[in-house]
C-alpha cells in the first residue's frame, strides 16, 4: 500500500519550502469539477504519455489526487514502476480535502486565472466594454485589436478586424503591427485571463499607445450582440530591425523592474548536473514553428502566453527551476516577468540559441516506445471486414471532443482508466479492437482489457489516423457511449445548445477567483511596485 498523508500534512507540505507535485489523476472534466488550487492535471489514461516531461526527477515529493475510489493506488504504483520513488496518496481524496474544511476550486488552470484577477485588482489594468470598442469602430477611430490567444483558438472566432498575436509574441510583435503611437491598442481573449495578461504586458514594456483589455474578451463580444468573425488567419507581420531593437529595449525595463536573473550556459550546466536534487524545466517560448526549426536539445516547447495562462500543464512541481529560451530574449524575459509574479524560481538562459547545436523537429515522445511494443494488430482493411460480418467491436479510446467529430462506424466511446466499468456495456462480438487517433493510448489499454475479458483483444494497427488514411468513412456524434463525457473540460462556447449562459457562468466564475484565493490562502502571488 503506498503511504497516505492527511489534508492537513499537505496544507503543510504547501507551505514548507520544498518541491511538491500535487497531481489530480482524475479525467480532467472530473478534476475540473472540485480540487484543491495547486493539484494539477494528470489523468491516469494518459499518465505514461505526460509524466516524464511533467516530472523529470524522479525523487520528487509527489501527492496523488482522486475521489478515493482507488485510481491514486493505480496511478502510484504506475509511477513506481517508472522509478518514482517518493508517492503519497491524499487520504480520503477530494472528499477528504472538503472534509477537512479546506476550499476546492473548479475549472481548470486556476492558478493562472486567478493571477490574472489578481494583476487586474492590483495593477489597475485598464478596459474597455464590447459597446465602447464597437462605438469607436464605428466611428472609424484609430485603433488596433490584438488577440493574444493561439493560432487554433483564434481561428474558431475573433473580434472583427483582430490580429492574432499570442501572449509572449505581444510586446515582441507590437511595434512592427500597431499602426502609430497615438493607435488605440486593444487585447482580447476568449475571455478575462490574457485579455488582462496581455494588456499589462504591453504597459508593462512602456509602449508608447494606450493600451486596455477588452473586458470579457471575445464572450463579452458576443454577449453584447456583435458578430464574431470565423476562420480568420490573420498575424502579425516578422519582426524589423527596428521593431526588434524596441523590443529588446522594452525587454530590457522589464528585466529591471522585476529582477528577471539571467544565465549563462555554464550556469544551466551545473543546474542540469543538480537535476536529480532539484527539478529542472528547459522551456522554449517561441512559436512552434522556430522550435520545430531548431532548439536547444532536451528543451520542451511551451509557448510563452500559454506557459502564464496554464502554467502546471508544463510545470506542475512547485518549487521547481524554470529556465526560459528563446533566440532575442524578448518572449523569455517577458513570460519570465509574469512566472516571477506568480511566484516561480525562474531564469532566462542568456543568449539561448547562439552559437548551440540546435535539435531539429517536435519534441520527442514516449509515444514511439509504446507504439513499438508487440501487441496483436488489425489493419483498418481486415477490421472493417470484421465489422462488417459483425465479429468485432471498436472500443475508441480518443478524448470524446474527439470522438464526437470523427469516429470509427459503429464504434464504443470509452475512457481507459474506467475500462473495468465500459467492457460490460459492450454488445457481444468475437474480438474487442482497440483505437486511438494514433494508436498509442490503445496499446496502452489492450493488455489492461484483457486482464478484463475473456474476448480477444487486439489493436487497430495506426489508430483512427491509419483508417483514415486507408480512405474509410467516419461518422460522428455520441452514438455509442460506454461512459461518460467527463474526461475534457468543455470551454463555455463547446457546450451544445444556446452557450449564452455557459459564458455568463465562466465569467462570473473567473471574476469570484480574487476573493476564493483569498479565502483558500495558498497563493504565492507576488506584487513588484512600478
Amino acid at each position: 500500500m503506498t503511504n497516505r498523508v492527511s489534508p492537513a500534512a499537505v496544507k503543510a507540505m504547501l507551505k514548507d519550502g520544498g518541491e511538491l507535485a500535487l497531481l489530480d489523476v482524475r479525467e480532467e472534466g472530473t478534476h475540473s469539477a472540485a480540487h484543491p488550487l495547486y493539484a494539477a492535471a494528470l489523468p491516469l489514461s494518459r499518465l505514461e504519455l505526460l509524466a516524464e516531461a511533467m516530472l523529470p526527477r524522479k525523487s520528487v515529493r509527489i501527492v496523488l489526487i482522486d475521489d478515493d475510489d482507488g485510481l491514486a493506488e493505480r496511478a502510484a504504483s504506475k509511477l513506481a514502476g517508472y522509478g518514482y520513488s517518493d508517492v503519497s496518496i491524499l487520504d480520503g481524496g477530494v472528499p477528504g480535502w472538503r472534509d477537512a474544511g479546506y476550499v476546492l476550486f473548479s475549472g481548470v488552470h486556476v492558478p493562472s486565472k486567478a493571477f490574472g484577477e489578481y494583476v487586474e485588482h492590483h495593477y489597475g489594468t485598464p478596459h474597455i466594454s464590447a459597446d465602447d470598442l464597437k462605438s469607436r469602430m464605428d466611428a472609424g477611430e484609430n485603433l488596433i485589436v490584438l488577440d493574444s490567444r493561439p493560432l487554433d483558438e483564434y481561428r474558431v472566432m475573433n473580434i472583427p478586424t483582430g490580429i492574432d498575436v499570442p501572449g509572449a509574441e505581444l510586446a515582441y510583435r507590437v511595434h512592427d503591427v500597431t499602426p502609430s503611437d497615438d493607435a488605440l491598442v486593444v487585447v482580447n481573449c476568449a475571455g478575462r485571463t490574457r485579455s488582462i495578461i496581455g494588456a499589462q504586458s504591453l504597459i508593462n514594456a512602456g509602449v508608447p499607445n494606450k493600451v486596455v483589455a477588452l473586458k470579457d474578451g471575445t464572450m463579452g463580444w458576443h454577449l453584447a450582440g456583435y458578430t464574431l468573425e470565423h476562420g480568420q488567419s490573420r498575424l502579425a507581420p516578422e519582426v524589423s530591425a527596428d521593431g526588434l531593437t524596441q523590443a529588446r529595449a522594452a525587454a530590457a525595463h522589464v528585466q529591471d523592474r522585476f529582477g528577471i536573473q539571467v544565465i549563462d550556459r555554464d550556469t544551466l550546466a551545473q543546474w542540469q548536473g543538480e537535476a536529480d536534487s532539484r527539478s529542472l524545466h528547459l522551456l522554449d517560448v517561441r512559436t512552434v514553428e522556430e522550435y520545430e526549426a531548431g532548439h536547444l536539445p532536451g528543451s520542451q516547447h511551451a509557448p510563452g502566453g500559454q506557459l502564464v495562462q496554464e502554467t502546471e500543464t508544463w510545470v506542475p512541481t512547485l518549487g521547481a527551476r524554470i529556465v526560459l529560451v528563446d533566440d532575442t530574449g524578448v518572449r523569455a524575459t517577458l513570460t519570465a516577468s509574469w512566472l516571477v509574479q506568480m511566484g516561480w524560481d525562474v531564469a532566462v538562459l542568456e543568449n539561448g540559441l547562439d552559437g548551440a547545436a540546435l535539435a531539429t523537429g517536435p519534441q520527442p515522445s514516449p509515444a514511439a516506445d509504446i507504439a513499438a511494443a508487440a501487441r496483436a494488430e488489425m489493419s483498418p482493411a481486415d477490421l472493417k471486414a470484421a465489422l462488417d460480418a459483425g465479429s468485432a467491436v471498436v472500443v475508441d479510446l480518443a478524448l470524446s471532443r474527439t470522438y464526437k467529430a470523427g469516429h470509427i462506424p459503429g464504434a464504443w466511446f470509452a475512457i481507459r482508466a474506467r475500462l473495468p466499468q465500459s467492457l460490460p456495456k459492450l454488445p457481444a462480438a468475437q474480438k474487442l479492437v482497440f483505437t486511438s487517433p494514433d494508436g498509442v493510448i490503445a496499446r496502452l489499454a489492450a493488455p489492461e482489457a484483457s486482464e478484463l475479458t475473456d474476448r480477444e483483444v487486439m489493436v487497430l494497427a495506426g489508430g483512427t489516423d491509419a483508417w483514415v488514411a486507408a480512405g474509410l468513412p467516419l461518422a460522428n456524434g455520441f452514438e455509442n457511449m460506454a461512459d461518460a463525457r467527463d474526461d475534457v473540460w468543455l470551454k463555455p462556447y463547446d457546450h451544445e445548445g444556446p452557450v449564452e449562459q455557459h459564458m455568463r457562468d465562466y465569467l462570473t466564475w473567473e471574476i469570484d477567483l480574487i476573493n476564493e484565493i483569498e479565502r483558500d490562502g495558498d497563493h504565492r502571488f507576488r506584487l513588484f511596485p512600478a
